[in-house]
């Protein structure tokens, strides 16, 4: 019994693989399927992925999907089973929050919600029994034509995870990705990241936290096993719990003692902490700004920092040594031409090292999208529409679409002085090309 994990490319093509398939190969391993890998370029002619596909002779495709992937992954699988008779299960933000969508699709059977470990082993073995899972059969598995499932609660605990597996991962250079955690506190009404928590509502807690033994254990394996440069921590929000990272510091600096950048918020971090971090050898933070203005911060994305807790951060992370990058979002539902200027002068107060800027795009399961969908704002089409992040698909009231393009066009303008001004004022065409669409790999919201 084989699963073929399919990587649907988008913009990227150098961007690490989506995690998720890397720990659902690595659990079903465990138990002796076999895995396999195939990064579908963008645009590949569909023939060839057939073929690909065709070679691997899988006897059940997977595909981890965001929204902004959705577009193209319907191309592909739609080529897929036009061509051959292989099922298909689909997971990760966009099938477990526009499910119905998702089982509309010709080329699509199953629709795994919400953690995909225990209930994409479910599903190996009923198709390796009998070809195919029944309606109602395994929880978080919505067959095709069926009723949505029941909600198992999350795995615990979560260190008996297997360690992902590095070869669904393409990674390079000894450059790895890590993940500590699962699931958000916070409330952020952009993100789909905290819309876990709602779905296992009743069921279980969603967040939880891998031990120091486990993480430290994992960079060991990659460290024995091949090349161990850089780490990327991918977890939301990596400083929530001080405790963890003081234990952290402490011992990724004794035992690992490669550099590592992670995501942080201005709310979790203090001037200590970026320190024992800097100590450690973290070497880049992102910091999800959002919104220069305090009102659209507080009233629309649900974050209540002030612009002066910002600043001082940045500040001390930079004078912890550290590389500071700031993410910012235009065009969200209710926010002024002018409080979308506020971000533009909020960014020049914070003066990060780099930055990225995206224009706000409503994922399925946020809040926002909810706020969009009920006032009219979203497109009967949206499902259709491009998701990426460079112009706005929503009709809202007191700002126009040509509006959020200037402002887009005046960040892009920023962007491309500060390449400049890195380069000597010499950059050329691929660095200018770089400036106006570089952003798009920044994307955290989904």
């Amino acid at each position: 019994m084989k699963v073929l994990f399919l990587e649907i490319d988008t913009e990227s093509e150098w961007a690490v693989a989506s995690i998720g398939p890397a720990f659902l190969a690595a659990y079903i391993r465990r138990y002796g399927y076999q895995a396999a890998f195939f990064r579908v370029p963008l645009g590949a002619p569909i023939d060839g992925v057939v073929a690909r596909v065709a070679r691997e002779a899988p006897d059940l495709v997977g595909v981890s999907l965001t929204t902004r992937q959705w577009q193209e992954a319907r191309r592909v699988l739609h080529g897929i089973r036009a061509a051959l008779d292989v099922p298909v299960v689909v997971g990760g933000l966009h099938p477990t929050f526009s499910p119905e969508e998702a089982l509309k699709h010709p080329g699509i059977d199953y629709v795994c919600l919400g953690e995909g470990e225990a209930p994409l082993l479910d599903l190996v073995q009923a198709v390796a029994a009998r070809g195919s899972a029944r309606d109602g059969e395994i929880d978080n598995i919505w067959v095709k034509g069926g009723a949505r499932p029941r909600m198992r609660p999350p795995l615990e605990p979560i260190d008996d995870l297997p360690f992902m597996a590095r070869d669904l991962l393409d990674e390079h250079y000894g450059v790895v990705h890590m993940a500590t955690q699962r699931g958000c506190p916070f409330p952020c009404t952009y993100c789909g990241a905290r819309m876990y928590n709602e779905l296992y509502a009743g069921n279980g807690t969603y967040g939880r936290r891998r031990s120091h033994d486990s993480v430290i254990a994992e960079l060991r394996e990659i460290r024995r096993d091949g090349q161990l440069n850089y780490v990327i921590f991918l977890d939301d929000t990596f400083t929530i719990n001080h405790p963890w990272v003081a234990l952290f510091c402490e011992v990724y600096g004794r035992d690992v003692a490669v550099p590592f950048s992670l995501h942080a918020r201005v709310e979790t971090v203090n001037e200590r902490m970026l320190h024992d971090l800097a100590a450690a050898g973290c070497r880049h933070v992102v910091y999800g700004v959002e919104s220069g203005s305090e009102r659209v911060r507080r009233e629309i994305m649900k974050r209540s920092a002030k612009n002066q807790r910002f600043v001082d951060v940045f500040r001390w992370t930079r004078e912890a040594g550290m590389m500071v990058t700031a993410n910012y979002i235009l065009g969200v539902p209710g926010e002024s031409r002018e409080e979308m200027q506020q971000t533009i002068d909020l960014h020049h107060a914070l003066q990060p090292y780099d930055f990225g800027y995206f224009v706000f795009y409503p994922y399925p399961g946020t809040h926002l999208f909810r706020v969009c969908r009920d006032e009219g704002y979203l497109p009967d089409d949206y499902l259709d529409r491009p998701a990426n992040h460079r112009e706005t698909i929503l009709d809202l009231p007191g700002v126009t679409g040509a509006d959020i393009a200037e402002v887009y066009d005046r960040w892009t303008e920023i962007r491309l002085a500060d390449t400049l001004k890195r380069y000597g004022g010499s950059a050329t065409a691929s660095d200018r090309d770089a400036a106006a669409g570089g952003v798009e790999a920044c994307a955290t919201a989904g």
